[in-house]
């Protein structure tokens, strides 16, 4: 076994969340180890989005000019085109992103394995040692952390001031560190696929809506291409699958709500189209004596509200600014950043349910909701918050947004 000097910071897990805190503290000359069992980034239909609040995070960590060398396109126009209003009539009610936070110039679209590449690349020219293609790895916490990984056929140990788990939904440093998860059983199933040739789609104009059995997501990006996401009933499961799949969900996309909708049949579709189950799930907590936990690894969002990607810088962000506000690693530093990770998360979780419940109950009492909801949110700023939390982050919105009187209210419109 080969042993390492004692270092700084082990990340373990080479995502978003991962290569941007590597990133940060490489760049301010602490010794960092990045660990990412892949050696290629592959696209898993993965986040697309970093809205307008996670934007204000990436401008913090100093990672935007990344990710817009990697392809990052701002999108500054959202248009909710749905069965239960006229094409004209969404048009005339966009929302301008690019008011939403002063100085912001909208939400960012990015795709994920290219985000994931160019924030390694830059962990690595930050000063980061970064090993790609590791094996198995074991944590030890504790007032002496260490890693042990294995790298081409030889095992190494790593001691370090401080392990972090950024590996995933499926964190192994979570386990080993027996940090419990608590999930949500399915809310729904969804699916995406990224098209090319998508000429008549504006590249600004992003769209979320409601037609028959289906709730649609089109996020753009430069150079005609897309990402198209569709969310069905979790009763449904297979309705999109087989060798046709690509085909039928590029039909289901001719919504009548869309003009032009014609214009998906002759994109061209990518090979991966996969539907996954939609929940949400927390840890218990997201630190541990000589550890702690970001992004998915933390616990995670239904992806119904797409805030996975703001939710990992925010992370990224909360933990490295209390790494260098603290000479002493230990779980108290970590303290305000779990406290907001878990009131973030649950306000989170009542925009998610929102979004569900508004545009995914495929009844004529649901499109009611919907037209109603519609002629009363903007003024209403208490009922328009749990919506707007998800372009602006749940603490620019009224706290009360989230109280279970408000939610009770909303969802009796109509």
């Amino acid at each position: 076994m080969a042993k390492a000097e004692t270092i700084d910071a082990v990340v373990v897990g080479g995502g978003i969340a991962g290569s941007a805190l590597a990133t940060a503290l490489a760049g301010d000359g602490y010794d960092v180890l990045l660990l990412e069992r892949q050696t290629v980034y592959r696209d898993k239909v993965r986040g697309e989005v970093i809205n307008c609040w996670g934007v204000v995070e990436l401008l913090q960590l100093g990672l935007e000019k990344v990710l817009l060398e990697a392809g990052g396109t701002y999108v500054n126009r959202f248009v909710g085109f749905d069965e239960t209003v006229t094409p004209e009539t969404a048009q005339a009610n966009a929302l301008h992103l690019d008011e939403m936070l002063p100085g912001i110039p909208g939400v960012l679209d990015v795709g994920h394995p290219e985000a994931c590449e160019a924030l390694a690349t830059a962990a690595e020219q930050s000063g980061a040692k970064v090993i790609r293609g590791v094996g198995e790895v074991t944590v030890t916490g504790g007032p002496n952390p260490s890693v042990r990984y294995e790298y081409n056929d030889v095992e190494y140990e790593v001691s370090c001031r401080i392990v972090v788990g950024a590996d995933g939904r499926m964190s192994t440093v979570r386990r080993q560190l027996g940090i419990g998860l608590r999930q949500t059983p399915p809310n729904s199933l969804g699916g995406g696929m990224l098209v090319e040739d998508l000429h008549d789609w504006p590249v600004n104009v992003t769209s979320i809506g409601t037609e028959g059995d289906l709730l649609y997501f089109v996020f753009p990006r430069d150079g005609a291409r897309a990402r198209l996401y569709l969310l069905h009933d979790v009763a449904q499961k297979g309705r999109f699958s087989g060798p046709d799949r690509q085909a039928e969900f590029l039909k289901a996309f001719q919504l009548r709500c869309i003009p032009n909708s014609e214009m998906f049949a002759s994109a061209t579709p990518s090979a991966s189209c996969a539907f996954y189950p939609m929940n949400d799930a927390w840890a218990d907590t997201p630190v541990a004596p000589g550890a702690v936990l970001v992004g998915d690894a933390a616990g995670w969002s239904d992806p119904v509200v797409g805030q996975g990607l703001s939710i990992a810088l925010r992370d990224a962000r909360m933990v490295w600014d209390a790494l260098r506000s603290h000479s002493r690693w230990s779980p108290e530093a970590f303290a305000s950043y779990a406290g907001e990770r878990e009131t973030r998360m649950r306000r989170i979780r009542v925009s998610g349910s929102v979004r569900t419940t508004m545009n995914m109950t495929f009844t004529p009492e649901g499109a009611a909701r919907r037209k109603a909801y519609a002629r009363t949110w903007h003024t209403d700023p208490v009922l328009a918050g749990s919506r707007l939390a998800t372009f602006k982050g749940t603490d620019q919105v009224p706290p009360e947004s989230f109280a279970p009187e408000t939610i009770k209210r909303l969802f009796a419109l109509g």
